[in-house]
């Protein structure tokens, strides 16, 4: 059973690490050495949200590493999870920023040959989020207890808050997470947004999907899908109710593959930790939303997650 601990994995102690660090500059623009074996950055995007909305946002930020570090970067927008996953396997993209489920599946296919360089900070320094169940405000659902027997849409099945997390912590409150069992049906609304949009045209009672946890709920929070989706005009939180929220889950991380210059790891980092300070803007695009920049990670951070999953296929098999 996941634990508050092994979710968050020392994501309380982001705020004082944070307050003894001096604040980081942005690197000068310039070519550097490592461009001769990273001759372009390919730049992954999760799916979970329409393509030109994900280009749009992601825009700005493309053109400013470019300008940074002088060589071409490019956007690969995939269709789910599971193409930035096998973007990594097949060596097509350099970074990606992934769900910490995206991300331990990506280093088990991939047999430790991506790492995880920093994860974004939430507005109070912390570094962990929540996923969140919603139903329709008229739906008459008020409890976890009133969907038995009623439909539920995950987002994809590589994500951390909006699969793998949700259903192990149902699973270990005794509540059965397949077809028939607790729900009349589950399935996969094909991403985030997609999943909130099922519910909102009835096509799901409920669905579950990432929020920070902080700020208004009433707004959607700080930052995540929720938040994304009122921005943009999609959603209005009088429509939804929220009936359950998990433990604190460590922020996804941007990952790189592991056989890149420990240069260009260096100064790509030293890039995203100046970013919120340096160019707010292009933070909050990127982020979907307020917070206090980035934090570096490790790896041994992520090993509950990458446990879930060996945990997950091992299940499968099982099944099988």
């Amino acid at each position: 059973m996941l634990t508050r601990r092994t979710l968050v994995a020392g994501a309380a102690l982001a705020p004082f690490a944070a307050a003894a660090q001096p604040a980081p500059q942005m690197p000068a623009p310039g070519r550097r050495a490592w461009a001769a074996q990273v001759s372009q950055i390919r730049l992954g995007l999760l799916g979970g949200e329409n393509e030109a909305d994900r280009l749009g946002r992601y825009e700005a930020y493309r053109a400013l590493i470019e300008q940074t570090f002088q060589v071409p970067v490019r956007l690969f927008p995939a269709a789910d999870y599971a193409g930035v996953m096998q973007a990594f396997s097949a060596k097509q993209i350099e970074a990606a920023s992934m769900g910490a489920s995206g991300y331990a599946g990506a280093w088990l296919d991939t047999n430790g040959g991506v790492e995880p360089l920093f994860v974004a900070r939430e507005s109070d320094g912390g570094i962990s989020y929540i996923s969140v169940m919603v139903v329709r405000a008229d739906s008459g659902i008020t409890s976890l207890e009133d969907l038995r027997g009623k439909s539920l849409a995950w987002a994809d099945p590589n994500s951390t808050s909006g699969y793998l997390v949700p259903r192990s912590e149902l699973r270990a409150a005794g509540i059965g997470t397949e077809s028939g069992q607790y729900f009349s049906r589950t399935g996969f609304g094909g991403g985030h947004e997609q999943a909130v949009v099922a519910v909102l045209q009835r096509q799901y009672d409920a669905a579950v999907t990432w929020a920070s946890g902080q700020g208004e709920e009433r707004e959607g929070f700080t930052r995540g899908n929720l938040r994304a989706m009122v921005e943009k005009g999609m959603l209005n939180m009088r429509d939804l109710r929220i009936v359950w929220k998990s433990r604190p889950i460590l922020n996804g991380p941007m990952t790189v593959r592991a056989d890149l210059p420990a240069e260009f790891k260096r100064d790509f980092t030293q890039f995203h930790l100046a970013l919120a300070a340096a160019h707010p803007q292009v933070y909050a695009q990127v982020e979907r939303g307020g917070g206090q920049g980035y934090a570096p990670v490790t790896h041994e951070m992520f090993e509950p997650i990458v446990q879930l999953r060996r945990e997950e296929a091992a299940e499968r098999r099982r099944r099988a």
